[in-house]
């Protein structure tokens, strides 16, 4: 049976959608009503699955589709700056590594500006636009169909080529970790890239923000056991810490985020 949402929700859905967050107080000016009514509005939402509450709002939990990347862009990026200079920071001059797609892997490559020696093999052509005129840095950049929709490239093609590599590290990045630990994105072919990235380089860096423990995806690119190093803004939830202290994952947090930790909780 199909789910059926007031036009008010069906439009926050929509909203939520094209932009990946929507807003208590926007919401409610937007829509001459209450905020009451709006948190209202939001709780049903995530009742159905289809919204997570965060502090003054919620976000897309994005099951089956990704939120656009202009949007994905704007999301935490404060938090995407911090994760993308400090997984910068533990890439050292003259290796080799590979960068996948995503929007902060693309922060990454921007805090890569001032290394030396570095040969980076992507299939994202903004990490390659950020890194190609830096004459300290050698881009080799994936063959195969580019993705309109983010300038990812994806398909065997790319699969290929990135399996002729061995490369010293990889920075990878995800659209949602699940509770057991699953590494999860929502386009097989940009997993079948990513599990390629993974399987050739010999220390995976994971980049990922505390979104991505609320949110969700369908497809398995692998588990955060397989990782070496997960980067992220904020300490993991509980089980995914475990996971990595019996894998031997280091796992790097951002410092300066904890003490707003509270802002990713729902409204009281």
């Amino acid at each position: 049976m199909s789910i059926q949402y007031s036009f008010r929700q069906q439009q926050i859905l929509d909203l939520a959608r094209q932009s990946g967050r929507v807003l208590v107080e926007d919401l409610a000016a937007r829509f001459e009503v209450t905020p009451q009514t709006i948190r209202k509005d939001l709780n049903d939402l995530c009742d159905q699955r289809v919204l997570t509450r965060v502090h003054g709002g919620a976000l897309l939990s994005s099951g089956v589709e990704n939120v656009a990347y202009d949007a994905r862009r704007i999301l935490a990026q404060v938090e995407k700056e911090g994760i993308g200079q400090l997984a910068a920071s533990l890439i050292p001059n003259n290796s080799s590594l590979f960068v996948n797609i995503g929007t902060t892997t693309e922060e990454v490559a921007r805090h890569l500006v001032h290394h030396e020696g570095l040969l980076v093999i992507t299939n994202n052509i903004h990490v390659a636009h950020i890194l190609t005129p830096l004459p300290e840095i050698e881009v080799i950049v994936a063959g195969g169909m580019v993705r309109k929709t983010d300038g990812g490239i994806v398909g065997e093609s790319a699969i290929e080529f990135i399996s002729q590599f061995k490369v010293d590290r990889a920075v990878i990045g995800v659209s949602a970790i699940d509770d057991d630990g699953a590494l999860l994105d929502f386009d097989y072919r940009e997993v079948m890239a990513a599990r390629a990235i993974i399987r050739n380089a010999r220390h995976v860096i994971l980049v990922a923000d505390a979104m991505k423990f609320t949110r969700t995806a369908p497809v398995r690119i692998g588990h955060i056991s397989q990782v070496d190093c997960f980067v992220t803004d904020r300490s993991p939830p509980e089980a995914i810490s475990d996971i990595c202290r019996h894998n031997g994952v280091t796992v790097e947090v951002v410092p300066g985020f904890e003490s707003t930790a509270d802002e990713t909780t729902a409204d009281a």
